[in-house]
């Protein structure tokens, strides 16, 4: 946002701008929440926290060279060499930052929601299109009302290509972060069985992700599953849909360890992938039909290192191949993580460490119990860790052992494991299975 004025940059964000309208000619270099993170140059946005508010930091933010603060006007303080904007709701202003700084870029927008594999996909759409246009993807976990326009706010003028994560707890929160990103292209990689406990029902599942294709401009484009019963009261005549998957507009049509065929619209195309999963070449399709929507069409070869914690694999010293899935865990992602076990190749034997699915209310054993059943098969030791995964080994029918908590899976984990064993951790964050996985990364286990 450098070209920009801070007249200009007041007014996008609905803000009074206060003091010597002059000061700071030339406009922030990015935007930051966090005094902490906070260097010269920086727009700092005071919002609440959980133990107070970052407006309280304005005066420090500025003592520190920011570019300026906007805050609220409880938080009004002398704008010294910096520029102070004052806002009734300085979140609010933020979000309509990213707007006007999205419409300044004219980048294309493609927004990627779904229950699980949302990241994935995101990144995956990132590694086909930038090698052909400059393109800014959601990093981390900024796909939230404050972390998505974060990411717009920090992408750099020349920018041809937004893709953007969004997260979901709840009805109402895609529309909002839709309201902000404005998309041309929205992707919903799936619908499952997470957030039940707010939410209630598959079909409101559905409901809520499909805010995103509310949101979209007539003429923008859709792409959704192939089949999914639960979206098709959703879609829209006046929005392109695309579908992907079996019998989809974008489908596979061969496959071999490191070469998919792709069907896209009639057309056929070859490229080389370094991974077999399943679940991963599934996303990849949805990618490939939301690149193609923009104009960019995949080709050649396709390297994806999966994020840390999303199914990245390491080598342990004592022989030992790790599947990091440990970052969280639903039914869907469980089964698609599984299906990726089974497809490893293994000297020895696949061992399924496996936490505790959170947000499912009340029908939460029966989809623990029903992993378990889907364990058949594709994993020969199952290890639970948490009250709740517990209920799987009711219908797995191999070797299982429980444990109560991450720790306690820790040291269980040495005797049980030898050189050649293929090992999958899984299971919501809170469960805290990072810490195994750190373990056995660091050789502490087996």
């Amino acid at each position: 946002m450098r070209s920009w004025t801070a007249q200009q940059v007041a007014h996008a964000a609905d803000a009074t701008l206060m003091g010597d309208p002059s000061a700071g000619s030339a406009g922030p270099v990015r935007v930051t929440v966090d005094s902490r993170e906070l260097r010269a140059g920086d727009l700092f946005v005071g919002l609440p926290g959980r133990h107070g508010h970052g407006g309280a930091f304005a005066p420090a933010a500025l003592a520190a060279g920011a570019w300026g603060v906007l805050v609220g006007s409880e938080h009004a303080c002398p704008a010294g060499d910096g520029v102070v904007m004052l806002a009734e709701a300085p979140l609010a202003s933020m979000q309509r930052l990213a707007t006007a700084w999205r419409r300044e870029l004219g980048a294309s927008v493609i927004a990627v929601t779904g229950s699980t594999g949302k990241t994935t996909t995101k990144d995956l759409l990132s590694a086909l299109i930038s090698p052909q246009r400059p393109t800014v993807a959601s990093v981390e976990n900024l796909n939230t009302e404050i972390g998505l326009p974060l990411q717009i706010l920090g992408a750099p003028e020349g920018t041809e290509v937004l893709v953007l994560e969004m997260g979901m707890r709840g009805p109402g929160q895609i529309a909002e972060l839709a309201r902000i990103a404005e998309p041309d292209v929205g992707v919903i990689v799936n619908i499952g069985p997470a957030h039940l406990d707010q939410l209630g029902s598959l079909e409101a599942v559905a409901g809520a992700k499909a805010e995103l294709i509310a949101a979209l401009e007539p003429g923008a484009t859709a792409v959704v599953p192939a089949g999914e019963r639960l979206l098709a009261p959703h879609i829209r005549d006046d929005v392109r849909t695309v579908t992907f998957g079996t019998d989809g507009d974008v489908r596979l049509t061969g496959q071999r360890a490191t070469e998919v065929e792709i069907e896209l619209h009639g057309e056929r195309l070859r490229m080389q992938v370094n991974f077999a999963e399943p679940h991963l070449r599934s996303n990849l399709l949805a990618a490939v039909a939301a690149a193609d929507a923009i104009g960019v069409r995949p080709e050649g070869s396709l390297v994806f290192e999966p994020p840390a914690g999303r199914g990245r694999r390491h080598v342990t010293v004592s022989g030992v191949t790790l599947i990091d899935d440990s970052y969280n865990a639903n039914p869907v992602s469980m089964r698609a993580a599984l299906d990726g076990l089974a497809a490893s190749e293994a000297s020895g034997r696949r061992v399924a460490v496996l936490g505790d699915m959170l947000e499912l209310g009340p029908a939460a054993e029966r989809f623990h119990r029903e992993i378990g059943a889907y364990a058949n098969g594709r994993a020969d030791l199952l290890v639970t860790v948490g009250p709740l995964a517990a209920a799987m080994v009711k219908d797995f029918k191999a070797a299982t052992v429980s444990a109560s908590d991450a720790a306690a899976a820790t040291d269980l984990l040495a005797p049980l494991l030898s050189p050649g064993d293929v090992v999958l951790v899984k299971g919501s964050n809170a469960v805290g299975l990072q810490a195994v996985c750190a373990s056995l990364v660091a050789g502490a286990a087996p």
